[in-house]
């Protein structure tokens, strides 16, 4: 490869990065092969403007090693006054043929998950997020989810 071809692979990508105009906060956190029940993945926040809204997202990267179809999460929005506010959330995450869902060209996928929409933050905000996936039948959670690697939070600019 030339350089000219390098430096225009380099501008390409570059661009392409650079066009996520609506991203505000993008960050993700490891949780090794396996997500054990008991880990929570925090996301400290940053001092966002009062006066827009944001849409908000729960990211992960999973590889084949995820044998459910569904995802449970439990997931917290801690304001800065103390007051937190819980929402349990289910996400489809495979076809019913067993085809992981999201993004990627190969065994590793990335999904953007809708958490919420049209949001107002007054102040540093943290999130916590907890796997909470039950086997049918089972009353106890799975206690080592394998095939998730990466928990990410992002917030985005509405308009």
């Amino acid at each position: 490869m030339t350089i000219k071809n390098s430096l225009l692979l380099l501008f390409v990508t570059a661009l392409l990065f650079s066009c996520d105009k609506k991203r505000v906060f993008d960050e993700y956190k490891s949780v090794g092969s396996a997500w054990n029940k008991d880990s929570i993945v925090t996301f400290d926040l940053p001092d966002l403007d009062s006066t827009k809204r944001y849409n908000l997202f729960v990211n992960l990267r999973n590889n084949n090693n995820y044998k459910y179809n569904n995802l449970f999460l439990i997931v917290s929005l801690e304001s800065p006054n103390g007051y937190t506010k819980v929402d349990t959330l289910e996400y489809q995450m495979a076809e019913p043929d067993g085809t992981l869902l999201g993004d990627g060209f190969t065994d590793l996928k990335e999904s953007k998950l809708y958490y919420k929409e049209n949001v107002r933050f007054r102040g540093k905000y943290k999130v916590h997020i907890k796997q909470a996936v039950r086997e049918n039948g089972k009353v106890p959670g799975v206690t080592f989810l394998e095939g998730i690697t990466e928990v990410g939070f992002r917030i985005e600019n509405k308009d």
